[in-house]
């Protein structure tokens, strides 16, 4: 999960789609160039046998708002390589808010947000 999570901070497509299960794939995988992954907390996580379950909150940065990204996604064991399969969208754990300029980031930077994620 945390591979995937990074894939998507670095916009790499490749390792998305190399990580994804094949017979749930999309045909076009593409990443909002406007959004911006600034952390991610994994709430809680199960595995049973070749199956697994994580549970996660991704922070982003989108429209000049902090927005949360909550999902419990599946993934299997398959020659030796866990793939995503889908994920259930949850209710995230904050609603979508603005930081003031002069406000720390929070990406946890310890940064003023407008020096850092603005």
């Amino acid at each position: 999960m945390r591979s995937r999570y990074c894939a998507y901070v670095l916009d790499d497509v490749k390792y998305l789609s190399e990580t994804w299960h094949p017979d749930f794939r999309p045909r076009e995988l593409t990443i909002d160039p406007d959004v911006r992954y600034i952390g991610l907390t994994i709430i809680a996580s199960d595995q049973q046998d070749r199956q697994a379950t994580i549970e996660f909150e991704a922070r982003l940065l989108a429209n000049g708002q902090v927005q949360a990204m909550h999902e419990k996604s599946g993934f299997t064991l398959e020659q030796g390589r866990w793939l995503y399969t889908s994920g259930d969208m949850l209710r995230p754990s904050f609603k979508a808010w603005k930081p003031g300029r002069n406000e720390g980031c929070p990406c946890g930077s310890g940064k003023k947000f407008k020096r850092c994620c603005s």
